[in-house]
């Protein structure tokens, strides 16, 4: 929108209101409440709760999440009707299934670039929403664990438990955030552990390293999260949106200088296992 100056050279105020008008596009929840295969999203004054899925079980991992995430989080973070999100499971898993080395997919450089430019979107735009997030993860959060706890308030249930099933253990090298996430919550040596040697960690344990902030039984997880949702929702738009871009900076930057090329060594990492599985028949 241009705006003309005032009269005698004064600067004038752009006549739209600041309260619903955006500089980019913006996104109405008709436009993608269904969308995607993956999620299902229900909103009530303002807050949007996702659930991530497959097929209305436990969200089962693999390239239409992957593909499908990046979007979503994208349109949730362009639709200014919400005012706080709460991210959630289907069924008994947060996410699954445990990573195995015969379901590492062989793909090629192209396919890699794909992979690159999906995994740098998924946990962006995650980012970029600029409201404040809540995680309630129902269960084993086995493939991308971290998605829940870059959310603002994170809570679990008692069947929680976290694992890195995806990555070293099977041959990969974990390059697509974990390697950023898990450090900066655990400190750097029992992050790297983690990330080494496939350790679970369960509920009471992540609240006790700080990984989550309440422990609850399932059946009262998710009405926990909404007596947090509003809460938090009485403060103004402003106050949330801001609020959750502070609170994300110092993670933004970090992800920033980390994750593209973490991703970039996953793929070559990726690209030597399959060569070492060839030339030695296993």
């Amino acid at each position: 929108m241009y705006c003309a100056p005032a009269a005698g050279g004064r600067l004038s105020i752009c006549p739209w209101n600041l309260t619903t008008s955006r500089r980019w596009t913006v996104a109405t929840l008709d436009q993608y409440v269904n969308k995607y295969q993956s999620v299902r999203m229900e909103r009530t004054d303002g807050i949007l709760q996702i659930t991530l899925h497959t097929n209305g079980g436990s969200l089962q991992w693999g390239s239409i999440p992957h593909e499908e995430l990046p979007q979503a989080f994208h349109d949730i973070g362009s639709d200014p009707e919400n005012r706080v999100v709460i991210m959630t499971g289907a069924g008994e898993a947060f996410t699954g299934p445990p990573g195995t080395r015969e379901s590492r997919p062989r793909r090629s450089p192209s396919q890699w670039d794909k992979t690159y430019w999906e995994g740098k979107h998924l946990l962006m735009n995650l980012l970029d929403i600029e409201v404040p997030m809540i995680s309630a993860i129902n269960g084993p959060a086995l493939r991308h664990s971290e998605l829940p706890l870059l959310c603002d308030i994170v809570l679990a249930s008692e069947e929680a438990t976290f694992q890195d099933s995806g990555h070293f253990i099977n041959g990969l090298i974990p390059g697509d955030g974990m390697h950023v996430i898990y450090p900066m919550l655990l400190g750097l040596n029992r992050g790297r552990y983690f990330l080494l040697t496939g350790q679970t960690i369960d509920a009471q344990k992540a609240l006790d390293w700080g990984l989550v902030s309440e422990v609850l039984p399932r059946d009262e997880l998710l009405p926990r999260a909404w007596a947090l949702a509003e809460q938090l929702a009485q403060q103004s738009p402003l106050v949330l949106r801001y609020s959750r871009v502070l609170l994300t900076q110092y993670v933004k930057r970090v992800m920033h200088d980390l994750l593209g090329y973490g991703l970039a060594l996953e793929g070559l990492g990726s690209a030597d296992t399959l060569e070492q599985q060839s030339s030695t028949g296993s």
